[in-house]
């Protein structure tokens, strides 16, 4: 569940970064508060899906009380059946009974009032048991015609409880089948990317996956010279092997993050600062990219991290050196996912 949690979440801020352009400080910043809204939305889809778990627990545990329930139901109704069938054959015997008195009564000429007395006593007395027997299987019958209610009932609520897991564990079960299938996705994805450019790996490049995508870290002296956003030849070359890996793979959104470090930029005067140049070698990968590939444009996005973002935060020229680096982060498409989850 938490695996389900953590890529639900970067579909969704990954999502946000479809297209292609140069991203403006303030365009990236409203990026970066919508990214902080869906970083809101993971949150409450982790809670929501920890409640699910826990109520998927407690309703096997009612399940099982229902059960119990259900069986106590079972016997009772067993037990009242048996008693039921008794007092039936106890009343025919006292019918019989009586007929047989009455039967004597005309048969016989009764010559001594006082026996007859005690016979009519007797019937009367045979008569009040019969109302009694009478009333109480009437009673009998009533609670077994409630204890048939509530066992209707309880098992009207068991087959609901059924249906409504089933439900969710059918979807659970499609959820987790996408996202295997993204995770495969990925890691083949970053195995022939490593292999198109595992000639530049060890020379300022490097292929990792993490966080459900793959990241094509680029140290500066792989692209350009200090302060400019000009890509050297040799590192036009592995970006244009990039590039036709890419074209193979259509459901991959490609972004491109620029990143310098923390020394104020003196260049040239058409760049304010390190932000500007962060923008200005992204824009500028995104250019080559697309030179001579059939990437669709609407695929990529290139945006300026300035010195914002370090790999390293120490102030040492070794830890400057890591953080001037370009980063091209590919991702799945989350497309399927989205509509499991709109549908449900």
């Amino acid at each position: 569940m938490k695996l389900l949690a953590n890529q639900l979440v970067t579909g969704i801020i990954l999502f946000l970064f479809v297209g292609v352009s140069c991203v403006p400080v303030r365009q990236y910043q409203d990026m970066k508060a919508r990214n902080s809204k869906c970083e809101e939305e993971r949150d409450y889809l982790k809670n929501q899906n920890k409640e699910l778990s826990e109520k998927s627990a407690e309703t096997e545990i009612n399940m099982g009380k229902f059960q119990k329930r259900l069986d106590a139901l079972q016997l009772d109704t067993l037990t009242l059946g048996t008693s039921l069938r008794k007092m039936i054959t106890h009343y025919d015997k006292i019918n019989q009974l009586n007929d047989e008195l009455m039967k004597k009564l005309k048969l016989k000429n009764i010559e001594s009032s006082e026996e007859a007395q005690k016979l009519l006593v007797q019937l009367q007395q045979l008569q009040e048991d019969l109302q009694k027997k009478e009333d109480d299987l009437k009673k009998m019958e009533k609670d077994l015609n409630q204890k048939k209610t509530n066992l209707d009932e309880l098992t009207t609520q068991l087959d609901e409880k059924d249906e409504s897991i089933e439900k969710k564990n059918i979807r659970l079960l499609e959820l987790e089948s996408i996202l295997s299938k993204k995770d495969s996705m990925v890691k083949s994805l970053k195995d022939k990317v490593s292999n198109a450019l595992q000639g530049y790996e060890g020379e300022g490049l490097t292929v990792v996956q993490k966080n459900g995508k793959v990241y094509i870290s680029l140290e500066e002296k792989l692209l350009f010279q200090s302060g400019k956003w000009a890509v050297d030849p040799k590192g036009q070359k592995a970006l244009k092997d990039l590039a036709v890996e890419l074209e193979k793979n259509n459901d991959i959104n490609i972004l491109i993050e620029g990143h310098t470090d923390n020394v104020p930029y003196k260049g040239l005067s058409n760049i304010e600062d390190n932000w500007d140049l962060s923008t200005k070698r992204a824009t500028a990968i995104v250019k080559i990219l697309l030179a001579k590939s059939k990437i669709n444009p609407k695929r990529l996005m290139a945006a300026g991290r300035g010195e914002f973002l370090p790999i390293d935060p120490a102030n040492t020229p070794e830890a400057r050196t890591k953080n001037r680096r370009t980063e091209i982060i590919l991702t799945p498409k989350l497309d399927e996912l989205f509509k499991v989850l709109e549908s449900n």
